[in-house]
C-alpha cells in the first residue's frame, strides 16, 4: 500500500456538506466523491437537492450519495439533520460548512428580521453545526471541519457589514474550535473565497463597469470558479493536511495581497 497515496485520497470517510445543491457546495460534494468520499448533502430546495443526490450518484459509481432538505438557518432543522445521520448511522468524519446567504445593503437600511436572519444562517448554524457534528467527528481518526468564510470577513467589501461581520466570526470560530478540539482529532480550517462564478455572483458581474472594478483588484484578471474553491476545500479535508489546522485560506486570485 502506497501511504502517499492514501493521503490524497478520502476512501473511509463520509462528508457531510451544506448548501449542497448548487455553487460552492455542489462543486465541493463532487470534488470529495471524487476522491473517495461519500456524501451526506443538505440544502433548502429538497426536490432539486434530489435531482443533484441523483446526478452525483450516477456519475460516482461506488459512492454512496444521501440528501436531507433542511433551512438551516432554523434550528429544529439543524436538529433534524443530526437526527438523520443518527438515523443512518453514518459514520461522519468530515463536515463542510458552505450554506449562507447574503441581502447587501447600507448599514443604516437593514432591519432587525434582516441582519439577523444574516447571522442565524452565516455564523449561528455553522456553530450549532460543528458542535451537532462532534460526537460523530470525534470517533474518526482523520476527522476535519472546513467553513466557507469569506474575504469580507478580513477586509471590507462591498458585501454590506452584516455579511462581513459573520464572516470574521466565522473565521474567529475556525481558529477557536482548531485549538479547543485538536486533542479530539479534529481540525479545524476555513476558506476564504473573493468573488467566484455562482447564481448568487452573476447580477453582480453582468455589470460590465463593476466587473472591470473587480478585475482591476484581481491580480490574476479573472473571476474565480466554483471548483477551484472546492479544490482547497478537499485539500483541507485530506490526510494530505493532517498538520494544517486554524487556518483560513484565502481563493481569491491574489485580491488580499493587492495593495496601492
Amino acid at each position: 500500500m502506497n501511504n502517499r497515496i492514501d493521503a490524497w485520497q478520502l476512501q473511509g470517510h463520509t462528508a457531510l456538506v451544506t448548501g449542497a445543491s448548487k455553487g460552492i457546495g455542489y462543486a465541493a460534494a463532487r470534488e470529495l466523491a471524487g476522491l473517495g468520499a461519500d456524501l451526506l448533502l443538505v440544502a433548502r430546495d429538497e426536490d432539486y437537492l434530489e435531482q443533484i443526490r441523483v446526478e452525483l450518484s450516477d456519475d460516482f459509481e461506488g459512492i454512496e450519495v444521501l440528501a436531507f432538505g433542511a433551512d438551516l438557518a432554523d434550528q429544529e432543522d439543524r436538529l433534524a439533520v443530526f437526527d438523520w445521520v443518527a438515523d443512518l448511522g453514518a459514520p461522519l468524519s468530515l463536515l463542510v460548512n458552505n450554506a449562507g446567504g447574503n441581502q447587501p445593503a447600507p448599514t443604516l437600511d437593514y432591519s432587525e428580521d434582516a441582519y439577523r436572519n444574516i447571522f442565524e444562517l452565516n455564523l449561528f448554524s455553522a456553530f450549532e453545526m460543528s458542535r451537532l457534528a462532534h460526537p460523530h467527528l470525534v470517533q474518526h481518526a482523520n476527522a476535519a471541519i472546513v467553513n466557507v468564510g469569506s474575504v469580507s470577513g478580513i477586509t471590507h467589501v462591498r458585501t454590506g457589514s452584516p455579511y462581513g461581520m459573520t464572516k470574521a466570526a466565522l473565521h474567529q470560530l475556525t481558529r477557536n474550535l482548531a485549538a479547543e478540539w485538536a486533542t479530539d482529532g479534529i481540525r479545524v480550517n476555513a476558506v476564504a473565497p473573493w468573488y467566484i462564478r455562482t447564481q448568487r455572483t452573476d447580477p453582480a458581474l453582468a455589470n460590465d463597469d463593476y466587473l472591470d472594478e473587480v478585475l482591476d483588484r484581481t491580480p490574476l484578471r479573472r473571476i474565480g470558479e466554483p471548483e477551484e474553491v472546492a479544490a482547497a476545500i478537499a485539500f483541507l479535508c485530506l490526510p494530505a493536511a493532517s498538520y494544517i489546522t486554524g487556518q483560513v485560506l484565502a481563493v481569491d486570485g491574489g485580491f488580499l495581497n493587492y495593495g496601492f
